[in-house]
């Protein structure tokens, strides 16, 4: 039973972290509207970058970290960055005409939102691996897929309280659940076990392997950010959507990351993780081209594109996560850190680069998604590679 309420626990923090993630990304419309904040493309960019730069230093130094205080108190560490991150967010809300004033606390907290996100998911994908560590690879897609589904609910939840006129209610919710979790994982041990303790406390040295995995999951995280940070933005730019068809596009982004996710866990007999891992990058390269290529006057066709290229993405970085863990066994406490601060870079690459890209570069976001199938077919290329020895411990 008490392990029962651990695993609940977990799966549980996915969700919540999932929704976090994604609510200022799911604001953008709310960022840039002259109404509200008044923000540039570019501002809007610029805002992931602490946190991009955040995650990054969370995820490396968590692994150390955890050898020190326990996986525990980097978990409930991170909720809480996560809970200022969402505080920050609805006090800037009463600063809005105050540009400067405004976008500084914005800038803070998307930097606890780093910090929450660099400290708590390689802790929940850690504790995942542990609790069932004769099915690692479904245990991580399941916790993936959960978090899927908060980032696939938070663009639902922006609309429907933009929609009460109170988009502020977003984050103040996250605010709440947030609470709630921290009060129920202060008294479950959230422990990793005996043997991910044992490899916890040996010397984190990277070997050659590890760089495979990080190059595959550094690209992973331009593709995936490319979708869950400017999809509103295309679709009322490119496509001149409201709001409603822009939230949609990203609800149908991160509701088929999930569903992928569901997919490949159930039909892992007949057609295996390691197949999957190599489809899937051609699965997002085909849907940025799609996406480029896709008419104007069919935002329709534009939110079918941001679908498949969730279906896409679905499962490649917990497969990839799981994957390291498994073949780097020596190191697995710091493979999910790793490779999440990889990802970060990733992330930061295409929340950053697409502003200056359009403003000192001249090039629309059409062009910048047809450019990013490149980087989905190095993905593929880097895919063979990653799967080669998990195809032999299997």
């Amino acid at each position: 039973m008490a392990r029962r309420r651990e695993v609940i626990t977990v799966y549980a923090a996915g969700v919540i972290q999932g929704v976090g993630l994604v609510t200022f990304p799911a604001a953008s419309a709310v960022f840039t509207s002259p109404s509200h904040y008044g923000l540039t493309s570019t501002e809007y960019g610029d805002m992931f970058v602490p946190q991009a730069i955040m995650a990054i230093a969370a995820s490396l130094l968590g692994a150390g970290l955890r050898s020190r205080l326990g996986t525990k108190r980097i978990y409930l560490a991170g909720l809480l960055a996560n809970l200022l991150a969402m505080t920050l967010l609805v006090a800037s809300r009463f600063v809005m005409s105050e540009h400067s004033l405004a976008y500084g606390i914005l800038l803070v907290a998307t930097s606890c939102m780093g910090i929450g996100f660099g400290f708590t998911v390689p802790a929940l994908n850690t504790l995942a691996a542990a609790f069932f560590a004769q099915n690692v690879d479904k245990a991580v897609l399941a916790l993936n897929a959960l978090l899927g589904l908060g980032t696939a609910l938070a663009p639902v939840f922006i609309a429907l309280f933009v929609g009460l006129g109170i988009w502020w209610g977003l984050p103040l919710l996250v605010d709440l659940l947030i609470l709630g979790l921290l009060l129920c994982s202060f008294s479950q041990p959230l422990k990793e076990g005996a043997q991910t303790g044992a490899a916890r406390a040996q010397k984190a040295k990277f070997p050659p392997r590890f760089w495979v995995f990080a190059a595959f999951v550094l690209l992973y995280g331009v593709c995936e950010t490319m979708n869950g940070n400017w999809a509103s933005l295309y679709l009322t730019k490119h496509f001149s959507a409201n709001a409603v068809l822009a939230s949609l596009a990203l609800t149908m982004f991160w509701a088929t990351v999930t569903a992928g996710r569901i997919l490949f866990a159930a039909i892992e007999k007949w057609f295996p993780e390691r197949l999957a891992c190599r489809a899937l990058p051609f699965v997002v390269a085909a849907a940025f081209v799609a996406s480029a290529v896709v008419s104007k006057t069919n935002p329709l066709l534009g939110i079918l594109s941001f679908g498949l290229a969730g279906l896409g993405c679905s499962a490649l970085l917990p497969l990839s996560i799981s994957f390291g863990q498994k073949e780097l066994a020596t190191i697995t406490a710091s493979v999910a850190g790793g490779l999440i601060a990889f990802y970060q870079i990733g992330y930061g690459i295409a929340a950053f680069g697409v502003g200056p890209l359009q403003t000192w570069a001249g090039l629309d976001l059409s062009t910048l998604y047809g450019g990013t199938a490149v980087i989905a077919l190095a993905m593929a290329a880097l895919s063979f590679l990653i799967t080669r020895k998990s195809a032999a411990l299997a």
